[in-house]
């Protein structure tokens, strides 16, 4: 477990934070004890949220490229219940982070790593990044996150990229909806700042708000999102944030 601990990253400036999976002379692939580590990583961000999170690996050359196909290859009925329970667990534990969480994806994300890229909330790919879910190949279903997939891409995209197992590359994940935005590698990082900076500029509780309604509006039919989100907007005026912003907002276009 302390070398799993080693390969995740958590570092944290101010109020952002940035989690690194480190493991990039195996493509960051993702182990059991690497998954746990995750998790508690991501839930850890529950007590005292920042205002976002960055996700990203270690290195130019993945993102995460899936889950360790060692300890795969040696999975029993058993074991692969666990072991796949694990994957949920770390993309859940990134669904339900408070903060905003930015994928930035360099390289490979595959599976596992797929799965988590798309768990976050927002993704931003260099050009030479590629996404695939191979686990077809290897006579195993896509499973778990997965299942988020068709709402991203629609059915039959969704179909035709579990059942190849064939990769895409960035621009066709952009026109597809897995991904936000595409920038050369060169600009990856600035990209990621200025979705960071743009985060930054709002009230941080609406924004974690807004994060709870997305979640919400995923899992329940419309008609409880509606009710839900009619309930929200009303208790964000409880301490008076809302008014204080607009009057604040009015005044500077009035001196303009």
């Amino acid at each position: 477990m302390a070398d799993a601990v080693a390969r995740i990253r958590s570092e944290r400036s101010g109020d952002l934070a940035r989690v690194v999976i480190d493991n990039p002379g195996r493509a960051n692939a993702l182990g059991s004890a690497l998954l746990e580590a995750l998790r508690a990583t991501f839930e850890s961000f529950a007590a005292d949220p920042p205002r976002a999170v960055v996700l990203t690996g270690a290195g130019d050359r993945a993102f995460a490229g899936g889950a360790d196909l060692a300890e795969l290859g040696a999975l029993d009925v058993d074991s692969g219940r666990r072991f796949i329970t694990k994957v949920h667990e770390a993309c859940d534990a990134v669904r339900r982070c408070p903060a905003p969480v930015i994928a930035r994806v360099r390289g490979y994300a595959l599976g596992a790593g797929l799965e988590l890229a798309a768990s976050c909330d927002i993704r931003v790919a260099s050009e030479d990044a590629m996404f695939g879910m191979p686990e077809v190949r290897f006579g195993i279903p896509s499973v778990v996150e997965a299942a988020l997939l068709p709402r991203m891409l629609g059915r039959g995209r969704a179909a035709w990229f579990l059942l190849t197992g064939r990769n895409i590359d960035a621009r066709t994940a952009l026109d597809w909806g897995l991904v936000e935005c595409v920038v050369p590698a060169e600009a990856l990082d600035a990209e990621v700042n200025a979705t960071l900076a743009a985060i930054g500029e709002m009230d941080p509780q609406a924004v974690r708000e807004q994060k709870r309604l997305l979640a919400f509006w995923d899992e329940r039919p419309l008609s409880e999102g509606i009710a839900e989100s009619i309930e929200a907007l009303a208790q964000s005026y409880r301490d008076g944030v809302p008014n204080r912003l607009i009057e604040g907002f009015l005044a500077a276009r009035k001196r303009r």
